[in-house]
């Protein structure tokens, strides 16, 4: 009876690259990315949220965003974050 041998290949690159600060492009101060980053993200978990049937700000915890972050593969938001999301969901209304 023949067996198969199982070779691997070496990797050649790390799976996880560092975390490097790359610059940011010219003409804007840093607190200005990172606000409009995070206003990008509580959009994308809003109609996440919405497409999943949550209409109330209430029922939109911070258990149930972070769980739907992990679900969309983004990273777990902080607690202003997730104020944006449920003020989002709110005025959205």
């Amino acid at each position: 009876m023949a067996v198969a041998a199982v070779t691997t290949k070496p990797l050649d690159k790390p799976l996880h690259q560092p975390l490097t600060k790359k610059p940011l492009p010219a003409g804007r101060p840093r607190e200005w990315y990172v606000s409009h980053n995070r206003r990008l993200k509580a959009m994308r978990l809003a109609i996440a949220l919405l497409d999943t049937g949550v209409y109330l700000p209430s029922s939109a915890n911070n258990a149930r965003i972070r769980t739907t972050a992990a679900r969309l593969g983004i990273h777990p938001p902080s607690d202003i974050t997730c104020r944006m999301v449920r003020a989002l969901i709110r005025y959205g209304r």
